[in-house]
């Protein structure tokens, strides 16, 4: 594997998937798209277009496009931007794209299947039940294939094969065992040359951390309410209630060895900052779609339960949407 150009599959060309996968293809790199539907056929009808934050366009024409894995060759790199609870249905087909040296990036939300292996400590090997009940990920994927992303950038679907960039452009890499390891930068390079910003970090599960210290309570109050970032943090009840999450979850990260650099405070003004914004959960609700709900909130409720840690908001929160969840499926069905 060089990185002269490296054969890149993106299971789950949507919004984040194809935006990835259009800079990459547009820096020359053998990319393939795994997408369905409309959106699938207007990429193989007219390529992939993205809009920029400026408002200019670019259509990337990837190498293949295609809804069926098995017809795709094994492959350097393959990236999952499906939602979290959508990665257990697809384990099982992701081994006919695997070499000897294919990397596997992980890019959910919420807490990683991984996260207790190559972790160290009295918690190792242990698994997160609520985002691998059955082993199956692991099985199909492995750890050692396993490389920890966080995803920073917002963008959307407008129309089928048309993805619109609204912000941000930093995908933050790390080896679950804190390496920094020649095909993580091989990654990384690849990443920056398509013109992202892609830092390796070796201690990967910190910056998960940050990211989930306010998804755990935003997303899901989002979800109930109805209700933007802004709303939520300039409404004093939601306000508290978001803080009295993110306490339950900053004692549980903690408690497993996670120091945070900035604070509560800094990190909610963070969020008011971001001013109208729907959170992702927010618009699987309304459209009637699962959502991340156990990745995000139902395994940090586990890793409370694991750390004996209490984590009465967040309990109560998780019931909530799930209720919610099923009643809204069931109603669109």
């Amino acid at each position: 594997m060089t990185n002269d150009k490296m054969k890149i599959c993106i299971v789950g060309a949507g919004a984040i998937g194809g935006y990835l996968g259009a800079k990459l293809a547009l820096a020359g790199e053998a990319v393939t798209l795994i997408a369905r539907g409309s959106h699938l056929q207007a990429i193989q009808k007219n390529g992939l277009r993205l809009i920029l934050a400026d408002g200019s366009s670019q259509v990337a024409t990837p190498t293949l496009a295609t809804s069926d894995i098995q017809e795709v060759e094994p492959q350097d790199v393959v990236i999952l931007t499906v939602k979290a609870h959508s990665v257990a249905a697809l384990a099982p087909s992701l081994s006919s794209l695997y070499n000897s040296h294919t990397m596997v990036v992980t890019a959910q939300n919420g807490v990683p299947w991984w996260y207790f292996r190559q972790h160290g400590g009295e918690y190792e090997g242990t698994r997160i039940q609520s985002v691998d009940p059955d082993g199956i990920i692991e099985a199909h994927i492995g750890a050692e294939r396993a490389i920890g992303c966080v995803v920073y950038p917002a963008t959307e679907i407008v129309e089928p094969g048309v993805i619109k960039h609204i912000e941000g452009d930093r995908f933050t890499l790390g080896e679950i065992d804190g390496s920094k390891s020649e095909r993580i930068q091989l990654l990384a390079q690849s990443l920056k040359q398509a013109g992202f910003k892609a830092p390796i970090r070796n201690q990967i599960r910190t910056e998960i951390w940050i990211k989930l210290w306010g998804n755990v309570a935003f997303n899901p109050i989002s979800a109930l309410t109805g209700a933007t970032l802004e709303r939520i943090c300039q409404y004093p009840l939601t306000r508290e209630l978001a803080r009295q999450m993110m306490l339950e979850a900053q004692a549980i990260a903690e408690k497993l060895g996670i120091k945070f650099g900035i604070s509560l405070e800094q990190r909610i003004n963070g969020a008011e900052n971001v001013g109208a914004h729907k959170t992702s959960m927010l618009q699987d609700i309304e459209a009637g779609r699962s959502t991340e709900i156990d990745a995000i909130v139902g395994a940090v409720a586990e890793l409370g339960k694991l750390t004996q840690i209490p984590t009465p908001h967040i309990d109560a929160i998780y019931a909530s949407v799930k209720l919610l969840e099923t009643t809204r499926i069931i109603r669109n069905s």
